[in-house]
């Protein structure tokens, strides 16, 4: 079942998206603006570093700068609401061009990333600053386009909701007066984000038969073939592309219940009607 290696990097790149949402995010003092830093790191790193070095010292040169904020990845789910029928396949045109295939895939896999983004300030206005910016984007969400195969199908899009679930907030406040506060806003995120499987070749359908019976009408309740629909692309050389509709040409072999082995051919196009008595 394993072994077919494929890669889609979709788990980066809600990392990359979700951190792009907050990264040009100011506050703005009496006399200056400041941008606030982001990265991606777990908040206890921050709160341990505050805790260890609180003002400036002989062995630091500088504290920790106030605000900053960071995100983390807290919980990857299934999301069984979203699932489409597991055997539905997407065909598109080979990303080589090839007239002669297409490529296919699976309906993907749905699933949901929680993020948590915590905003550390010193002060209160500081803080409220930032939250207030980013609240009123989402109501309570925020939907982003991408590209799921940028490199593969660069006109393939999707849409990824990103839900905002709460706010929580904390004044880590410990030790003398004089020590440094800090205050810590937590924002919940949902993202629901799909995942794909490997992309595979397939080849053309060119030709489609049916055959008509007529059931028990024969002996021992066997069946009499009555005709055979053959239907083809026009035209049925592969020059073209392979999603191009050229129209269909429909052959029809009738077998006459008076002679079996006798068969006659009808050329004619898919849209036309015929009555046989």
């Amino acid at each position: 079942m394993f072994g077919n290696h494929f890669y889609h990097a979709k788990t980066k790149k809600a990392v990359a998206l979700f951190g792009r949402l907050f990264n040009n995010i100011y506050v703005v003092r009496v006399n200056n603006q400041v941008k606030v830093p982001l990265s991606y790191a777990p908040k206890q790193k921050y709160l341990e570093r505050i805790r260890e070095n609180p003002d400036l010292n002989s062995n630091t040169q500088v504290a920790i700068k106030l605000p900053r904020m960071s995100f983390e990845i807290t919980s990857i789910a299934y999301d069984a609401t979203r699932q489409l029928q597991k055997v539905s396949t997407f065909n598109t045109i080979a990303s080589d061009s090839n007239i002669n295939k297409r490529q296919k895939f699976f309906a993907p896999v749905p699933y949901s990333i929680n993020f948590q983004l915590n905003i550390y300030a010193k002060s209160q206005d500081d803080a409220l600053q930032i939250v207030e910016q980013i609240l009123p984007t989402f109501n309570p969400q925020y939907s982003i386009t991408i590209q799921p195969f940028s490199t593969e199908y660069p006109g393939l899009v999707e849409d990824i909701p990103v839900i905002i679930q709460g706010v929580s907030f904390s004044d880590d406040f410990e030790g003398a007066m004089e020590q440094r506060r800090t205050i810590m806003y937590s924002i919940d995120f949902e993202m629901k984000i799909s995942f794909h499987g490997p992309i595979s070749d397939t080849a053309i359908i060119r030709e489609a038969r049916a055959k008509i019976f007529d059931i028990n009408a024969g002996l021992q309740d066997s069946d009499i073939g009555l005709e055979t629909l053959i239907v083809n692309p026009r035209p049925r050389s592969t020059i073209g592309l392979a999603d191009s509709d050229f129209g269909f040409d429909t052959d029809i072999i009738v077998t006459t219940t008076d002679d079996i082995n006798s068969d006659y051919m009808i050329d004619s196009y898919a849209d036309s009607d015929y009555v046989f008595d």
